[in-house]
C-alpha cells in the first residue's frame, strides 16, 4: 500500500468542560504490527481509543485510516472503515448464545428471518480460521471469561475488522489464558491484521509488541521500538520517575491469631461444596497470601468471611469470636476491610459519586451524617482528602464512580477500607488493573498497614504479587489449602505444583 500506517491520529485533543483527558497525542499505528499504548491509569488511553472506534468524537485534531482523514462519528462509521475495539469490560448479553452475541447488530437473514444456521457457519469458519475456538451454541453465562473475550474478538472478525484495539484484555484472565490470547494476537497479525494494545503491564508488552507510544497524563510522552526498551525505562517513561518493582519490607513479627478458620465448609450457587474442610490462620502483623487458580474457593471463602455467604459448618473466628451468621454490617463494624476481587458488582455504586462511594462504609456515622440527615460538606473534604493521600485522579470529588479508570476505582475502595483503620484487611486482587507506579504504591501501603500489627489476607492470581507481598503462602486447590509455603524460600514452579493439586517432597517446600 502506498501508505504503511494504516492509522494516523494527529494533535489529538479531548476536553470534558476544563478537564482535558488528550492534550495534542500523536500515534501512527503500521500495517500488520501490534502497537502497545502503555500508560497508567487514568493517562488518556481509553479516552483516545474510544475516539478511533468510534464512541468519542475529539475536540481537535484529525483521524486518518489508511491515509484518508475521516470523522468517526459512531462505532457504525469505525466498524465500515475496519476498525474494532475488544472492551476491557465485555458488551454481551449474557442470556444470549454466543452466535447471538456475535451477530448482534449485524443479523443474517434469509426471506426476512434470521438465519442462525449460516451465521453459525460463518462464526466456525472464523474460529478455526483465527484459533478462537468457542461453541456457537453455548450461553454467555455459562462460559469461562477468556471464553467471552474470544467472543468479543469473533465480534469485531465477523463485521470485518482489519484493525483490532485490545482495551487491557488480559485485566481478568487467568495466566493460561493470557498465554492463549498472546498466540491469538500473534495468529491475527499472521493473518494480516493490526493491532492497538491498550496496557500497563511490561511483560505483556514484551510478549508481543513490536513498538510501544507512552502516554503520560494526557500527553504523548515517546514511540519506541520494543527490543530496544528495558522495562526499567517503559516504567519511568510511564510515570516519569523511577519504579521500583521489589518491595522492601523488614521480616514480619506476627502477634496474636486475628482470624482462625477451622473445617470450613461453604457451597457455591449450585449447592455443591467449594470450600471442603478448610482451615487457615491470620495473625496480626503479618500478610498471609492466597495463591491458587482462579474458580478453586477463593470467591466463597472470602465471602464467607466477610458475612456475603452463608457457611454450611466449621467455624470462622474473629478476635475470639465466632462470626458465623452474623451480618455484613456486623463484621464490618468489628473492624474488618474489604476490598472485593469485582470492584463494579461489588465495591462501588457507579451511578453515585466518587465523594460518595467513599463515605459508604460510614455515611450512618458522625460525621458524615447526623440524626440521619447526610453532611455533604464533611463527606465531599473527606473524600479530597483521601483522595490526594492515595493519588485517586478524577476531574472532582463530585464526578460519579463509572467515570473514573478502573485502576483509580480500585484505589479509591483501598483508600475507604484502610481509612477505617481495620484490624483485619482482606484484600482480593488489590492491584487487578493497575499501573506499575500503583501496583509499587499499593504494596508499600499493604506492607505499611501490617507493619502497623494489621492482620492482612490477600488473594490475587499475580503469582509475582503474592510473592512479594506475602510472609506466608497459603496455596488453595479445589476448595481446601493444598500446602503452606514460606515466599523468601519458594518459586512459581513449586507454587504451580501446589496450585494444580500436587504435592511437594519433604526437600521442595514446607508443606
Amino acid at each position: 500500500m502506498a501508505n504503511e500506517h494504516v492509522i494516523e491520529m494527529r494533535d489529538i485533543t479531548k476536553k470534558f468542560g476544563d478537564f482535558v483527558a488528550n492534550d495534542h497525542i500523536n500515534l501512527q499505528l503500521r500495517k500488520g504490527e501490534i502497537h502497545a499504548l502503555l500508560g497508567e491509569n487514568g493517562a488518556g488511553k481509553s479516552t483516545l481509543m474510544n475516539m478511533l472506534a468510534g464512541l468519542l468524537e475529539p475536540t481537535s485534531g484529525e483521524i486518518a485510516v489508511n491515509g484518508q482523514v475521516v470523522q468517526l462519528d459512531s462505532p457504525s462509521k469505525a466498524a465500515s472503515l475496519g476498525i474494532g475495539m475488544v472492551h476491557q469490560h465485555f458488551m454481551l448479553v449474557e442470556a444470549f448464545t454466543v452466535a447471538e452475541n456475535i451477530i448482534l447488530g449485524s443479523e443474517v437473514t434469509k426471506n426476512g428471518v434470521l438465519d442462525i444456521k449460516e451465521a453459525t457457519k460463518e462464526i466456525k469458519a472464523l474460529s478455526e480460521r483465527y484459533g478462537l475456538a468457542v461453541d456457537p451454541a453455548a450461553k454467555i453465562e455459562d462460559i469461562s471469561v477468556g471464553m467471552q473475550q474470544r467472543v468479543e474478538i469473533l465480534k469485531t472478525l465477523y463485521r470485518g475488522a482489519d484493525i483490532l484495539i485490545f482495551d487491557e484484555p488480559t485485566a481478568v484472565l487467568t495466566p493460561s489464558e493470557i498465554q492463549e490470547l498472546v498466540e491469538i494476537m500473534k495468529s491475527l497479525v499472521k493473518e494480516g491484521k493490526s493491532l492497538i494494545l491498550i496496557t500497563h503491564k511490561l511483560d505483556e508488552i514484551r510478549a508481543v509488541a513490536d513498538r510501544v507510544t507512552v502516554i503520560r497524563r494526557g500527553k504523548s510522552i515517546e514511540t519506541v521500538e520494543i527490543a530496544g526498551a528495558s522495562n526499567q525505562d517503559l516504567a519511568e517513561m510511564m510515570v516519569g520517575r523511577s519504579v521500583s518493582f521489589k518491595t522492601d519490607k523488614v521480616k514480619a513479627q506476627p502477634q496474636e491469631t486475628v482470624l482462625s478458620i477451622k473445617d470450613l465448609v461453604v457451597l457455591e450457587n449450585r449447592g455443591v461444596p467449594a470450600v471442603k474442610n478448610l482451615n487457615l490462620d491470620v495473625r496480626a502483623g503479618e500478610i498471609v497470601g492466597i495463591a491458587g487458580i482462579d474458580g478453586n474457593g477463593q470467591t466463597e471463602l472470602i465471602q464467607a468471611i466477610t458475612g456475603l455467604r452463608k457457611v454450611k459448618s466449621g467455624t470462622i473466628t474473629l478476635k475470639g469470636q465466632n462470626i458465623v451468621g452474623a451480618s455484613p454490617r456486623t463484621i464490618t463494624e468489628m473492624q474488618v476491610g474489604h476490598v472485593p476481587e469485582d470492584r463494579h458488582r461489588d465495591g462501588l455504586v457507579l451511578q453515585l459519586s466518587i465523594s460518595e462511594n467513599i463515605a459508604l462504609q460510614t455515611y450512618y456515622k458522625e460525621p458524615m451524617s447526623s440524626k440521619g440527615i447526610l453532611n455533604y460538606n464533611n463527606i465531599y473534604q473527606h473524600a479530597r482528602k483521601l483522595m490526594n493521600e492515595f493519588d485517586v485522579r478524577a476531574a472532582s470529588e463530585y464526578v460519579p464512580a463509572k467515570a473514573l479508570s478502573g485502576g483509580n476505582q480500585q484505589k479509591a475502595i483501598i483508600a475507604r477500607e484502610v481509612d477505617r483503620d481495620p484490624d483485619l484487611l482482606i484484600v482480593s486482587q488489590p492491584t487487578r488493573g493497575l499501573d506499575v507506579g500503583a501496583i509499587e504504591y499499593i504494596h508499600k501501603r499493604l506492607i505499611e498497614e501490617r507493619d502497623k500489627g494489621k492482620a492482612i489476607l490477600v488473594v490475587s492470581f499475580e503469582l509475582d504479587e503474592i510473592l512479594n507481598v506475602s510472609d506466608r503462602i497459603a496455596v488453595i486447590h479445589d476448595g481446601k489449602i493444598q500446602g503452606e509455603l514460606d515466599p523468601e524460600t519458594t518459586n512459581k514452579q513449586e507454587l504451580g505444583i501446589l496450585m494444580a493439586g500436587g504435592e511437594l517432597k519433604k526437600e521442595e517446600g514446607n508443606v
